[in-house]
């Protein structure tokens, strides 16, 4: 091979590589780029998901503790008499919402059962961090616990 034909290869392998180069710059940046997307889904996900859940058992968390106050409110005239053991109804739920107002969440109770079983429940929200970035600003979580007046025989 002479000197001519041998450089005449040479300038054409280097140009096929360039073209060859050019054709792929920037499909790494694409790449990269997918990936970064596909992990802040990821992230948001587990905060925002935790977060609501973190979120769901503080409301069952503040049913239960509004549940117990208000199962200490008995109706002392027949407590007394020894005719029943009741929960009051009105000093009952007042003592739950006061209980629910002083931890700045909403909720009801219920009294059912003539008195003997008193159902809380608590409706809070979580604020997302990354749901938000897409348009869900909150997530509505609620908590219930049920509350069970129980006497000792003997």
């Amino acid at each position: 091979m002479t000197l001519p034909v041998r450089t005449f290869l040479l300038r054409r392998a280097a140009a096929s590589l360039a073209r060859r180069r050019r054709g792929e710059r920037g499909s790494m940046s694409v790449y990269f780029a997918l990936t970064t997307v596909g992990i802040l889904i990821v992230m948001g996900l587990l905060v925002d998901g935790g977060g609501a859940l973190n979120a769901g058992n503080r409301a069952t968390s503040l049913a239960q503790e509004a549940a117990r106050t208000a199962g200490q409110q008995l109706d002392p005239a027949q407590a007394i008499e020894g005719t029943a053991i009741t929960i009051d109804p009105t000093a009952a739920q007042a003592a739950a919402q006061d209980y629910l107002a002083a931890s700045h969440v909403q909720g009801s109770a219920q009294i059912t059962d003539g008195g003997r079983t008193l159902t809380v429940t608590v409706h809070d929200t979580y604020d997302t961090l990354f749901a938000s970035l897409v348009g869900q600003p909150t997530i509505s979580v609620t908590g219930t616990a049920t509350a069970h007046l129980q006497t000792q025989g003997g």
